[in-house]
Protein backbone atom coordinates (compact mmCIF):
# COMPACT_ATOMS: atom_id res chain seq x y z
CA UNK A 1 0.00 0.00 0.00
CA UNK A 2 2.95 2.34 1.13
CA UNK A 3 4.63 2.25 -2.26
CA UNK A 4 1.85 2.49 -4.31
CA UNK A 5 0.94 5.25 -3.30
CA UNK A 6 4.43 6.88 -3.26
CA UNK A 7 4.30 5.86 -7.05
CA UNK A 8 1.12 7.77 -7.39
CA UNK A 9 2.58 10.76 -5.61
CA UNK A 10 5.83 11.55 -7.53
CA UNK A 11 3.88 11.72 -11.12
CA UNK A 12 1.55 14.12 -9.74
CA UNK A 13 4.63 16.11 -8.35
CA UNK A 14 6.61 16.46 -11.56
CA UNK A 15 3.21 17.45 -13.32
CA UNK A 16 3.15 20.22 -10.97
CA UNK A 17 6.38 21.36 -11.44
CA UNK A 18 5.78 21.65 -14.73
CA UNK A 19 3.65 24.09 -14.95
CA UNK A 20 5.26 26.38 -11.94
CA UNK A 21 7.61 29.17 -13.93
CA UNK A 22 10.87 28.87 -12.94
CA UNK A 23 12.82 31.82 -11.18
CA UNK A 24 15.80 32.61 -12.17
CA UNK A 25 18.41 33.16 -9.46
CA UNK A 26 20.76 35.89 -10.03
CA UNK A 27 24.22 35.22 -10.95
CA UNK A 28 27.18 37.34 -9.04
CA UNK A 29 30.23 38.25 -11.12
CA UNK A 30 33.24 36.77 -9.55
CA UNK A 31 36.49 37.97 -10.83
CA UNK A 32 38.37 35.07 -11.37
CA UNK A 33 41.69 37.04 -10.12
CA UNK A 34 40.45 36.79 -6.75
CA UNK A 35 40.46 33.27 -6.35
CA UNK A 36 44.03 30.81 -4.94
CA UNK A 37 45.97 29.52 -7.37
CA UNK A 38 45.92 25.62 -7.19
CA UNK A 39 48.87 24.12 -6.11
CA UNK A 40 51.32 23.28 -8.99
CA UNK A 41 52.86 19.98 -9.02
CA UNK A 42 56.15 21.34 -8.54
CA UNK A 43 54.75 22.90 -5.31
CA UNK A 44 53.55 19.68 -3.88
CA UNK A 45 56.81 17.88 -4.47
CA UNK A 46 58.62 20.80 -2.39
CA UNK A 47 55.68 20.63 0.36
CA UNK A 48 56.43 16.82 0.67
CA UNK A 49 59.96 16.92 0.72
CA UNK A 50 60.29 19.69 3.50
CA UNK A 51 59.27 16.89 5.99
CA UNK A 52 61.99 14.30 5.56
CA UNK A 53 64.66 17.00 5.29
CA UNK A 54 63.53 18.51 8.83
CA UNK A 55 63.86 15.09 9.99
CA UNK A 56 66.93 14.36 9.06
CA UNK A 57 68.16 17.56 10.47
CA UNK A 58 66.28 16.86 13.95
CA UNK A 59 67.91 13.57 14.12
CA UNK A 60 71.35 13.91 12.42
CA UNK A 61 73.88 12.11 14.43
CA UNK A 62 76.88 13.95 13.29
CA UNK A 63 77.25 15.91 16.48
CA UNK A 64 76.98 12.48 18.29
CA UNK A 65 79.98 11.68 16.10
CA UNK A 66 82.35 14.46 16.39
CA UNK A 67 81.94 14.30 20.39
CA UNK A 68 83.01 10.44 20.17
CA UNK A 69 86.05 11.15 17.84
CA UNK A 70 86.66 14.11 20.32
CA UNK A 71 86.74 11.91 23.37
CA UNK A 72 88.45 9.10 21.42
CA UNK A 73 91.53 11.37 20.41
CA UNK A 74 91.63 12.83 24.79
CA UNK A 75 91.95 9.04 25.84
CA UNK A 76 94.59 8.11 22.77
CA UNK A 77 96.46 11.12 24.12
CA UNK A 78 96.54 10.45 28.11
CA UNK A 79 97.30 6.74 26.51
CA UNK A 80 100.46 7.83 25.60
CA UNK A 81 101.01 10.19 28.05
CA UNK A 82 100.02 9.14 30.97
CA UNK A 83 100.52 11.10 34.21
CA UNK A 84 103.03 9.10 37.29
CA UNK A 85 100.92 8.14 40.21
CA UNK A 86 101.48 10.81 43.50
CA UNK A 87 103.08 9.40 46.29
CA UNK A 88 99.31 9.66 47.55
CA UNK A 89 98.24 7.26 45.43
CA UNK A 90 101.00 4.26 46.45
CA UNK A 91 99.08 4.93 50.15
CA UNK A 92 102.38 6.98 51.86
CA UNK A 93 101.41 9.76 53.87
CA UNK A 94 103.19 12.90 54.70
CA UNK A 95 104.80 11.99 57.57
CA UNK A 96 106.44 9.14 56.37
CA UNK A 97 107.64 10.79 53.01
CA UNK A 98 108.80 14.17 54.84
CA UNK A 99 113.21 13.75 54.92
CA UNK A 100 114.39 12.23 58.29
CA UNK A 101 117.59 14.44 58.81
CA UNK A 102 118.94 11.50 61.12
CA UNK A 103 118.40 9.04 58.69
CA UNK A 104 120.15 10.47 56.17
CA UNK A 105 123.43 11.27 58.54
CA UNK A 106 123.65 7.60 59.07
CA UNK A 107 122.81 6.72 55.83
CA UNK A 108 126.07 9.23 54.20
CA UNK A 109 128.57 7.97 57.37
CA UNK A 110 127.68 4.59 56.66
CA UNK A 111 128.07 4.97 52.85
CA UNK A 112 131.37 6.95 53.85
CA UNK A 113 132.83 4.16 56.04
CA UNK A 114 132.29 1.33 53.81
CA UNK A 115 133.88 3.06 50.96
CA UNK A 116 137.14 3.49 53.60
CA UNK A 117 136.23 -0.74 54.17
CA UNK A 118 136.63 -1.31 50.51
CA UNK A 119 139.54 0.76 49.79
CA UNK A 120 141.64 -0.69 52.14
CA UNK A 121 140.07 -4.02 51.91
CA UNK A 122 141.84 -3.89 48.21
CA UNK A 123 145.15 -2.46 50.05
CA UNK A 124 145.72 -5.41 52.26
CA UNK A 125 145.82 -8.23 49.66
CA UNK A 126 149.03 -6.74 49.02
CA UNK A 127 150.63 -7.00 51.98
CA UNK A 128 148.94 -10.44 52.04
CA UNK A 129 149.87 -11.82 49.43
CA UNK A 130 153.89 -10.66 49.95
CA UNK A 131 153.83 -12.33 53.44
CA UNK A 132 152.96 -15.61 51.85
CA UNK A 133 155.25 -15.52 49.37
CA UNK A 134 158.20 -14.52 51.87
CA UNK A 135 156.76 -17.27 54.41
CA UNK A 136 159.11 -19.51 51.80
CA UNK A 137 162.18 -18.26 52.93
CA UNK A 138 161.38 -17.44 56.57
CA UNK A 139 162.25 -21.44 57.29
CA UNK A 140 165.20 -21.44 59.55
CA UNK A 141 167.50 -24.18 59.85
CA UNK A 142 169.56 -25.35 62.66
CA UNK A 143 173.04 -24.04 61.46
CA UNK A 144 171.59 -20.04 60.35
CA UNK A 145 169.43 -19.92 63.66
CA UNK A 146 171.01 -16.68 64.65
CA UNK A 147 170.63 -15.23 60.91
CA UNK A 148 166.95 -14.14 61.25
CA UNK A 149 166.65 -11.56 58.35
CA UNK A 150 164.63 -13.41 56.78
CA UNK A 151 162.12 -14.28 59.18
CA UNK A 152 162.24 -10.75 60.19
CA UNK A 153 160.81 -9.02 56.89
CA UNK A 154 158.24 -11.94 56.67
CA UNK A 155 157.14 -11.00 60.12
CA UNK A 156 156.95 -6.88 59.14
CA UNK A 157 154.99 -7.74 56.33
CA UNK A 158 152.95 -10.38 57.94
CA UNK A 159 152.43 -8.04 60.53
CA UNK A 160 151.15 -4.84 58.03
CA UNK A 161 148.96 -7.09 56.57
CA UNK A 162 147.51 -7.91 60.34
CA UNK A 163 147.13 -4.74 61.12
CA UNK A 164 145.61 -3.59 57.45
CA UNK A 165 142.95 -6.08 57.70
CA UNK A 166 142.02 -5.35 61.44
CA UNK A 167 142.03 -1.86 60.09
CA UNK A 168 139.34 -3.11 57.30
CA UNK A 169 137.31 -5.04 59.80
CA UNK A 170 137.30 -1.65 61.86
CA UNK A 171 134.93 0.32 59.18
CA UNK A 172 132.73 -2.49 58.11
CA UNK A 173 132.03 -3.38 61.75
CA UNK A 174 131.54 0.37 62.88
CA UNK A 175 129.23 1.80 59.71
CA UNK A 176 126.08 2.34 61.44
CA UNK A 177 122.93 0.02 60.52
CA UNK A 178 120.19 0.95 58.01
CA UNK A 179 118.33 -1.92 57.47
CA UNK A 180 117.38 -5.30 58.92
CA UNK A 181 116.86 -6.79 56.02
CA UNK A 182 118.75 -9.77 55.31
CA UNK A 183 122.17 -9.96 53.03
CA UNK A 184 121.89 -11.31 49.54
CA UNK A 185 124.25 -12.60 46.58
CA UNK A 186 127.57 -11.58 46.71
CA UNK A 187 126.78 -9.66 50.16
CA UNK A 188 125.75 -13.15 51.66
CA UNK A 189 129.20 -15.01 50.45
CA UNK A 190 131.41 -11.98 51.45
CA UNK A 191 130.38 -12.49 54.92
CA UNK A 192 130.35 -16.13 54.87
CA UNK A 193 133.65 -16.12 54.15
CA UNK A 194 134.83 -13.92 57.25
CA UNK A 195 133.86 -16.94 59.01
CA UNK A 196 137.10 -18.55 57.32
CA UNK A 197 139.43 -15.50 56.84
CA UNK A 198 138.88 -14.36 60.56
CA UNK A 199 140.18 -17.00 62.24
CA UNK A 200 142.63 -17.28 59.85
CA UNK A 201 144.41 -14.12 60.66
CA UNK A 202 144.27 -14.47 64.01
CA UNK A 203 145.75 -18.59 63.98
CA UNK A 204 148.20 -17.94 61.56
CA UNK A 205 150.90 -15.72 63.52
CA UNK A 206 150.02 -17.81 66.86
CA UNK A 207 151.07 -21.21 64.51
CA UNK A 208 153.67 -19.26 62.88
CA UNK A 209 155.93 -18.45 65.70
CA UNK A 210 154.93 -22.07 67.24
CA UNK A 211 156.34 -23.78 64.25
CA UNK A 212 160.19 -21.09 64.40
CA UNK A 213 160.45 -22.31 67.63
CA UNK A 214 160.02 -25.98 66.66
CA UNK A 215 162.62 -25.74 63.89
CA UNK A 216 164.98 -24.07 65.75
CA UNK A 217 165.16 -26.38 68.65
CA UNK A 218 166.29 -29.17 66.05
CA UNK A 219 163.28 -30.48 64.81
CA UNK A 220 160.19 -30.38 62.85
CA UNK A 221 157.03 -28.69 63.73
CA UNK A 222 154.58 -31.13 65.36
CA UNK A 223 151.25 -30.71 65.85
CA UNK A 224 148.80 -27.94 65.05
CA UNK A 225 152.04 -25.91 64.45
CA UNK A 226 153.06 -28.15 61.57
CA UNK A 227 150.00 -26.39 60.13
CA UNK A 228 150.76 -23.08 59.28
CA UNK A 229 151.62 -22.81 56.29
CA UNK A 230 148.07 -24.37 55.21
CA UNK A 231 146.05 -22.16 57.58
CA UNK A 232 148.03 -19.14 55.99
CA UNK A 233 146.87 -20.09 52.31
CA UNK A 234 143.64 -20.82 53.11
CA UNK A 235 143.29 -17.09 55.14
CA UNK A 236 144.81 -15.86 51.85
CA UNK A 237 142.49 -17.87 49.12
CA UNK A 238 139.03 -17.39 51.42
CA UNK A 239 140.19 -13.45 51.53
CA UNK A 240 140.63 -12.72 48.19
CA UNK A 241 137.34 -15.14 47.31
CA UNK A 242 135.05 -12.57 49.87
CA UNK A 243 136.49 -9.53 48.07
CA UNK A 244 135.97 -11.15 44.57
CA UNK A 245 132.08 -11.91 45.72
CA UNK A 246 131.39 -8.55 46.21
CA UNK A 247 133.94 -6.75 43.03
CA UNK A 248 133.21 -9.51 40.48
CA UNK A 249 133.16 -8.50 37.61
CA UNK A 250 135.98 -6.31 38.19
CA UNK A 251 136.23 -3.08 36.28
CA UNK A 252 140.07 -1.86 36.15
CA UNK A 253 139.99 1.82 35.99
CA UNK A 254 141.62 3.02 32.69
CA UNK A 255 143.01 6.10 31.22
CA UNK A 256 142.34 7.51 28.14
CA UNK A 257 144.46 9.61 25.96
CA UNK A 258 144.73 13.06 26.84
Amino acid sequence: MGLTALFAFVPSLAAQSSDTPTTALPVTATSTSSLPDAPTPTDAVLAASAVPSLSLNFFSTAPYQQASATLSSRSQSTDQNPSPPSLSDLGLTPDQTKPDPDAQARLDRRSHMLKIHQRLGLYTTIPIAVACISGAGAVPDKNSYGNTTSRDVHVSIAAVAIGMYASTAYYAIRAPRVSDEPARGGIKIHKYLIWIHAPGMILTPILGTMAFNDIASGHKPTGIAQYHQAVALTTAVAYGASIIAVSWPIHFPHHGAQ
